[in-house]
This record gives C-alpha cells, structure tokens and sequence, in this order.
C-alpha cells in the first residue's frame, strides 16, 4: 500500500485525478492534499470523497497544511500549484494585453511572468520533499511545464517526471479525424513542452501523414477551435500542437482577445469563483452535478476565446462525462504512474531530460518526446534533429527558458529583461522592460523574487 500527495491539492482538477487513482487501483492506501488555502483543499476533499463512492472507498483522503508532514513517506507527489491563483494569471495575462501581446498562462509574457511567480515557490517545496519523501517520484504538472520541471531536474534531488497532456490530446484528434482507432496507431512527436510537432503518422505500421496533410478538411478537425490555416501546416510538413498558435498568429490571438474584452485566465477567474460559491453548503451529490457541469463548460471553451473571439464561457451543446473522457492531466498521471509500478515496458510522451533524444539540444535540456517507461524510469526515444523550419524556434525559446531560470533563482529583473528579449514572442527591449516593470509594480510578491 502506498501513500501519493498532491500539491495544490485544492486545484479544480483534483477530482478528476482522484477518479482516476481510484479507477486505477495501484495500491493506494491514502491521498494528501496539500494546500495553503484549507478551506478550498476541503472542498475538494469532500468532492473527491464523492468521487470514491462509486469505488467502494478504495482509499482515504485527507487535507493537510504541513508539506512536510503530507508527504513524508509518499511513493508518488503530484506537483499542481498555481502560485498567486487565478487572479495573477489574470493579471498577468492584461499585462501582455497592455503591451499589444496575447495574454496566455503559458507562453509569451503570461508565461514568464508565470514561471518568475512559480519557481521560487516550487523549489521550495521541492526542498521539503527531498527530506520528507527523497524517494518518491516527483510528478510535475505545473506550467510552464517544460520549464518548471528544467529547474527542479537541475536544483535538486528529486526524480522528477514532467507530463502535459497536449500531446496526447492532438494524436487522439488525429485518430478521430481519420476514422481510426488510436490503440492501432503511432506518432513520430518532437519538440519542448507546448511547442511541439508531429512529423509522421503512423496506421497499423502504414505511413499515412501525406494523406492527411493533403486533406485541408482534415485538418481542420485537429483543434478545438480553428487555429491554424491548413496551408501553414502544408507548407511545415508538421502538425504543431494548439499552442504554437500563440507563435504563428500571435496577432491574430491578440485581436481577439481585444474583441472579446477579456482573456481566458479572467473568465476562468469568474467561472472558478462561480464553482466554489455554489459549492459551498450543496449537498454532496448535487455537488458531483455542480462541479460535472463546471468541467463541462470548461473544456468545451478551451481555446475558443483565443481562436475565435467573443466569451469562451458559453454553456455546451453536448456535455459528454468529464470524467470519462480519453484524454486530460488524469489520464497522463496516471499513465505516468502505472508504468513507474510495472516491469512492461510502455510509451508515453513526457517532459524528460533530453539525454541526445533532440540532437539539437543539451543533454540537460528539458525536452518533449516519447518514452519507454517502466519502473525504472523514462528513457527517451531518439528522434534526431529537428527540422529547419521548427529548429530555430525551438533553440531560441530554449535559450529563453534558461535564462528566465536564472533570473527567477537569482531575482534579477535584469536577467528577467534579457529573457524576454530572448524570447521570440516578445523580443524587443522597450516591451520586455515594461512588462518586468509592471510585474514587480503591480504585486509585492515579484518584488522579494527582482531587484
């Protein structure tokens, strides 16, 4: 029987990793969420103890305040913290927009200023764990992803796995557009964490990728909302992940946010604080109901705001079982975990480090590609180089990652500066001035972190 901790366990995602804990039925004796608001972390706990009814109680689940005390002896901690809550994404996300950028949690200047909030507090974290649990595998699902896990694999202790569920999320689409099951197919995947790229598509052993690149219909079903002109994937040969659309129409994302007067980190705010409002007293199978309609709503705006403009909150037409879908942070996690308790041997796409995998890259480097898991840990496949279209781009928000690294561990908002410059969303001095300006104007919490 093992004991698996959650940090940020009061996060809106939680009951579905709970869901698929208990569906997976790894030995889990008891699960501890950590998390610095109490009263949210109980919330989910009852939540979640809902969720287990249907398993008949396959494990106890306990909030708790102390890290330390959470994770001692833990054979699995889940990293999942969003530091400053939504109302800094938000924030962060109408900086980029004052600057005449989109606004996103992840890339361009939302995602630095996310990664400057996030890595000191992850690293400190990542300090208990190493004395309370330095054992136990350290599962990484806060973003920036690629990058937050970069800096624990080189500042600390800790086995640490990097997962997002976005790749795994475009090759269930491709399986779909193609009227195929995703069981009898393969992918040739590279990249870094949000900022990869399918080369190759592969059915029962067939090549099939010249027939999808030439269908534009088909390719248009790849997304959740209409992000890319299938003449730009013709013209890389490449099927890019939804987030390269913040690099390949970053204008275009921008307009329409400005159309639809607000980011999606502002409506995710709303519709967060709308959850727990009606949380809070519901009887606890009204509230499975409540929160099922909440995942609902959700995913099925995810990216609209951005693709198309006007509010991504609108209520879905069809609203399939949250729980039950193929693909999301549960279905990875668990995944992760199953092959790590296993002596098969399975692939699966992770956040790893590099190891001559990209034979761009460093060895140390962080990178996005499939791997053969077991309990001994992910190796990762070789794929080579990267392409010339995609290279550049991939070195240069490379060569961004680690100098915003080093300027979260140093706090230097003038290293801050040089990564924005670095950065090829925003790359000009003057923007990557201001945005380090308002960062540490508009929250005291930057101020302990620049100087």
């Amino acid at each position: 029987m093992s004991k698996v901790t959650i940090i940020g366990g009061g996060g809106v995602r939680t009951p579905l990793v709970i869901y698929g804990l208990a569906q997976a039925r790894l030995g889990i004796s008891e699960l501890v969420l950590f998390d610095i608001d109490q009263e949210r972390a109980g919330t989910i706990a009852r939540l979640g103890a809902e969720v287990l009814r249907s398993f008949n109680q396959p494990f106890q689940i306990r909030t708790s305040a102390d890290l330390h005390e959470a994770a001692n002896g833990a054979r699995f901690v889940l990293n999942s913290v969003r530091a400053g809550g939504m109302s800094a994404r938000a924030r962060d996300e109408r900086i980029a927009i004052d600057n005449g950028l989109a606004g996103q949690e992840t890339t361009g200047p939302g995602g630095a200023a996310m990664a400057l909030r996030t890595l000191p507090v992850t690293l400190a974290h990542a300090r208990i764990i190493e004395q309370a649990a330095p054992e136990a595998w350290f599962i990484n699902f806060t973003n920036p992803a690629g990058l937050i896990t970069q800096a624990l694999t080189q500042n600390t202790r800790l086995r640490v796995i990097g997962i997002c569920d976005t790749p795994i999320e475009l090759f269930h689409r491709i399986a779909e557009a193609l009227g195929e099951s995703y069981n009898e197919m393969a992918f040739d995947y590279a990249g870094l964490n949000h900022l990869g790229w399918v080369r190759h598509v592969y059915v029962r052993g067939v090549d099939v990728t010249e027939r999808l690149l030439k269908d534009a219909r088909l390719l248009r079903q790849l997304y959740p909302s209409d992000l890319f002109d299938p003449e730009l994937i013709q013209a890389l040969r490449l099927i890019p992940t939804e987030y390269l659309f913040f690099y390949y129409s970053q204008r275009r994302a921008y307009r329409n946010q400005l159309r639809a007067g607000a980011t999606r980190g502002e409506e995710l705010q709303r519709l967060n604080q709308e959850l727990f409002s009606q949380l809070t007293g519901e009887e606890s199978g009204e509230a499975l109901k409540t929160y099922r309609r909440y995942l609902s709503r959700r995913n099925a705006s995810y990216m609209k705001l951005e693709g198309q403009g006007g509010s991504a909150l609108s209520t879905p037409q069809k609203e399939d079982d949250p729980f039950e879908t193929a693909t999301g942070y549960h279905r990875i996690a668990l995944d992760v975990m199953r092959g790590l308790t296993s002596k098969e041997v399975r692939e699966v796409v992770l956040n790893t480090p590099n190891n001559g995998a990209i034979e761009d890259l460093e060895t140390d480097d962080i990178v996005e590609v499939p791997c053969d898991l077991d309990q001994d840990g992910p190796r990762p496949r070789r794929t080579g180089k990267l392409p010339d279209s995609v290279r550049g781009l991939v070195l240069s928000v490379k060569a961004y990652e680690r100098t915003i690294i080093k300027a979260a561990l140093s706090g230097s908002a003038a290293m801050a500066r040089l990564a924005l410059l670095e950065y090829p969303i925003v790359g000009e001095w003057e923007i990557a001035k201001d945005i380090v300006g308002k960062l540490t104007e508009s929250d005291p919490q930057y101020l302990g972190y620049l100087r």
